[in-house]
């Protein structure tokens, strides 16, 4: 078995354990959809979580400001001292989160009037306080990634999860039929509704900040050396800043379309139109949470890896694999889309065609991730601020154009467009300063093969107009893709831990 090989074993059993608590995590959040849709009163409610959730994803990428990158960069580096590298990026980080949080606890009313909701102060003080915490447990967990603790790192990811969901079903569930106890009615309000989505978080996100300071193992500090430096945190900012920039336009690029909805949607019902467009989002994640696990294992390898002049085949390979098995997950959701729907209450299945639309997003944006490392890799990251912001531009000026005459399907569409041409523009700019044998034909046949497999489930589906049959139709299909993809490139035999069974 050649290096490469054994790399891209190496690689798939980090992703299975990285990628199993992601997903796990990431699905069972997911069950937090219908809970909401069906239990929160109104369509609105849904889109006010939205909407926040929006801010918060976009004020953790402020708040890292890149550090995440930077750490393994710097603690990979064999002159600098990676106990020192830790502690001075936590202390940073540290510092610029609580500045935050004590700025928004002081402006609350007025952060809370600007965004629209001027009665509910108290949401805005929670949400900068987990967000504040997430930014602080950013650096703990990337450390527990460069140790190689993927057990410890998913047991926490996913005491978070488990936490937020009980706590959701015990404030949203449970007490509004206990709410007459004594014990219950004392702190109670039947009529906070949507408001004990960001209590249980909140709440949830404090227990696992807790728990991750103590299970994170403190690194030994180097003798003759302090553990902050002004001088490294120079350099360190030197090289994370441009990934701020790139990582705020990068993230716009994925939520502005909700935090800009309740300003460009001209409509009285703005609030439930932004509800009925996230649920449906949400029903597209199965791909996110793909891309994600992917990147969990995929990142620190790639900085290690570096000095590994081979290294180049198996990145090649990576973006191969990735966009195959994203591929499997697009047919998948296609095809029994008709039974997903139920995940959400039957009054936001309006919102369901986005779903396509957002499933390529997530294709397209899984690429772009894979070919980012070439100006990561060369110390080139101004040129993904200058790609993040070509793709906002694009998502900015078609949402102003089009949001305001055809609604969410715009939201949904700008953001498909913008990653499928800053990834186009990416591999070819890319090609001049790291050139990585990407294999293009063999990527293009399974294009070709997907679109047209996807183009005869939707005729057969147009043809009978019946649901059952079109799902047969639509899974012979399915089992045909997985039959190439076993057969051309990935046989039983090379799986990790279970391929010893095919053997011959």
């Amino acid at each position: 078995m050649s290096s490469t090989q054994k790399d891209m074993q190496h690689l798939a059993k980090d992703t299975v354990i990285y990628g199993l608590s992601s997903i796990i995590g990431k699905f069972l959040n997911w069950l937090l959809v219908p809970l909401y849709t069906y239990v929160l009163r109104e369509q609105a409610d849904y889109g006010i979580v939205t909407n926040l959730y929006a801010w918060t994803a976009l004020l953790l990428v402020i708040l890292t400001y890149g550090m995440e990158t930077g750490f393994f960069r710097f603690a990979n580096r064999d002159d600098k001292d990676p106990t020192q590298v830790y502690y001075t990026i936590l202390i940073c980080i540290g510092f610029t989160s609580l500045l935050f949080a004590l700025l928004c606890c002081l402006f609350g009313q007025e952060i809370a009037a600007w965004l629209g909701y001027p009665n509910h102060k108290e949401f805005i003080t929670m949400l900068a306080i987990v967000v504040s915490m997430d930014a602080f447990a950013s650096i703990p967990f990337a450390y527990l990634r460069y140790l190689k603790r993927p057990i410890r790192f998913a047991v926490l990811k996913l005491l978070f999860v488990i936490l937020n969901i009980a706590l959701n079903l015990f404030f949203l569930v449970l007490c509004p039929k206990i709410q007459d106890l004594s014990l219950i009615s004392s702190w109670y309000d039947p009529d906070y509704g949507v408001g004990y989505v960001f209590v249980a978080n909140i709440i949830a996100t404090g227990i696992q900040t807790i728990c991750l300071l103590l299970m994170t193992p403190a690194p030994r500090k180097t003798e003759g050396k302090k553990v902050f430096s002004f001088s490294l945190l120079k350099q360190i900012l030197g090289y994370s800043l441009p990934l701020l920039v790139l990582g705020v336009a990068g993230i716009m690029n994925q939520t502005l379309d909700r935090i800009l909805f309740p300003f460009l949607y001209t409509g009285d019902d703005a609030q439930a139109q932004l509800g009925i467009y996230g649920a449906c989002f949400k029903v597209a994640m199965v791909m996110m949470m793909f891309t994600q696990a992917f990147r969990y294992a995929y990142e620190p390898y790639v900085f290690s890896k570096h000095k590994d002049k081979q290294s180049v085949e198996a990145y090649a390979d990576a973006m191969k694999y990735s966009i195959i098995f994203s591929y499997l997950i697009l047919l998948g959701m296609t095809v029994y889309l008709d039974i997903l729907k139920f995940i959400i209450a039957e009054s936001y299945w309006s919102g369901l065609k986005i779903v396509p639309i957002v499933l390529w997003t997530y294709i397209f944006q899984g690429i772009y991730f894979n070919l980012s490392f070439w100006y990561k890799l060369t110390d080139r990251t101004r040129w993904g601020a200058y790609l993040s912001f070509i793709g906002l531009g694009i998502t900015l000026t078609l949402q102003l154009l089009f949001v305001p005459r055809i609604g969410y399907v715009a939201s949904a569409a700008s953001s498909t467009v913008c990653y499928f041409t800053i990834m186009l523009i990416s591999y070819f700019v890319g090609r001049r300063y790291l050139s990585i044998p990407y294999d293009l034909k063999r990527i293009g046949a399974y294009t070709l093969l997907v679109l047209s497999l996807l183009a005869a489930y939707y005729l057969v589906r147009y043809l009978s107009g019946r649901m059952m049959i079109s799902m047969i139709v639509g899974t012979v299909l399915i089992v045909f893709y997985i039959f190439v993809l076993i057969k051309k490139d990935f046989p039983l035999s090379g799986l990790p831990v279970v391929g010893k069974y095919f053997r011959s």
